[in-house]
């Protein structure tokens, strides 16, 4: 299946001159999933929610100020005729919900993650939420700050936070959308004035104030279609996975980008990398990455690893030239998922950090079951299974 029949030419297009503050009230007002950025007519780049986030961006400056083309592949692109996996790729290693659509070299339209799930929707009754979720999710304390959840979006690249009352139990949950839709309406109460002394308070509101609440849930047996049928009916671009018991506990989060990202999965023999912000790739290739987790995973025969997901995100921090880099690689396997994180100048040394981390968990991990499958062989033998 291709997308020329499920890419649209609805889309907002706004010029590298045009303000922040009037791009942000387009995000409040429309709610787009993304803005197609040009220059003098010319395709640029996209915008999405989560450069709102970028606070210190006053609303005085121009959207060229966000559109800053990488050394390997300066905005994401894909052609009308595109096959609908490799756009579903596009999007999940560019971290975006809407990539530019091209036809014979001329910006034709977009696409969206929604337009991508809606058209596959029949054929996701093949996976469960337990296929694609992502466990041991990153969450957050009622009263913890505003800036707190900016930090832990930003850093891990996630969209959205569970949050937890004192007693460890799911009360709500804050998305990019929540933050950024907050931090507009604050902004647009505020003179220029006020806002130097005020955005430190703005950091400092608990999560509690701006959180959704009650929380949209799903369970690990629900299948992938479900999922996604609950997340289109409420515009929700993920769903908290809780235990079948009891609904008060966080088990996992699953979104739609995991479903995109099961969508790419392929059955040849090696083994399914995905790359999220690929472009950030310096002194390392795709291949090498592929090749080196395929060799921790092969020290490890009993582990089958069905996808393997590596993330690069860039800080400020620089040494000699070199941004300082952290890198997260999370297995999906049959023993369990397992994952590994690290920071060095550059995507290579990050890489190589997080990659030693993994191996290490990898250990733990086999550890723990051994331990309990030697447990189990014992209480057999003394009859008490």
């Amino acid at each position: 299946m291709n997308i020329a029949d499920i890419a649209t030419r609805d889309y907002i297009e706004v010029d590298v001159g045009t303000r922040m503050g009037k791009v942000r009230s387009t995000f409040e007002n429309g709610n787009p999933k993304g803005i197609i950025v040009t220059d003098d007519g010319e395709y640029e780049g996209v915008i999405s929610e989560r450069e709102v986030l970028q606070t210190h961006v006053e609303d005085d400056a121009k959207v060229s100020a966000l559109i800053k083309p990488s050394r390997n592949d300066p905005s994401p692109k894909v052609d009308r005729h595109e096959n609908i996996r490799e756009v579903a790729r596009v999007l999940v290693e560019g971290n975006a919900k809407v990539a530019p659509v091209f036809e014979n070299d001329e910006l034709w339209g977009v696409i969206t993650h929604n337009d991508i799930l809606e058209a596959v929707l029949e054929n996701l009754d093949a996976l469960t939420v337990e296929d694609i979720y992502t466990d041991d999710p990153i969450t957050l304390q009622e009263d913890d700050g505003v800036g707190k959840a900016i930090n832990h979006l930003r850093e891990h690249g996630i969209s959205r936070l569970p949050i937890l009352n004192e007693n460890g139990y799911l009360t709500g949950v804050v998305t990019t959308h929540d933050i950024a839709d907050f931090v507009i309406r604050e902004n647009d109460r505020m003179t220029t004035g006020d806002r130097v002394g005020d955005n430190q308070r703005l950091m400092d509101v608990p999560v509690y104030d701006i959180m959704e609440s009650p929380v949209e849930t799903t369970t690990v047996d629900a299948s992938g279609r479900e999922a996604v049928e609950r997340m289109l009916e409420s515009s929700f671009s993920g769903l908290i996975v809780t235990p079948d018991h009891d609904d008060r506990l966080v088990q996992g989060v699953v979104t739609k980008t995991d479903v995109l990202r099961a969508l790419t999965f392929t059955e040849e023999d090696h083994m399914d990398v995905q790359i999220t912000n690929i472009s950030m790739l310096d002194t390392i290739t795709r291949e090498t990455i592929t090749q080196s987790i395929e060799q921790t995973a092969d020290k490890y025969a009993e582990m089958q690893v069905v996808h393997a997901h590596v993330r690069f995100h860039e800080h400020k921090e620089k040494l000699r030239g070199t941004p300082l880099v952290q890198c997260q690689i999370r297995l999906r396997t049959n023993k369990g998922q397992v994952a590994g994180s690290g920071e060095g100048y550059g995507a290579e040394n990050s890489f190589r950090v997080a990659l030693d981390k993994l191996e290490r968990n990898v250990l733990e991990l086999k550890g723990v079951q051994s331990d309990e499958e030697y447990r189990g062989q014992l209480l057999r033998k003394l009859n008490e299974l």
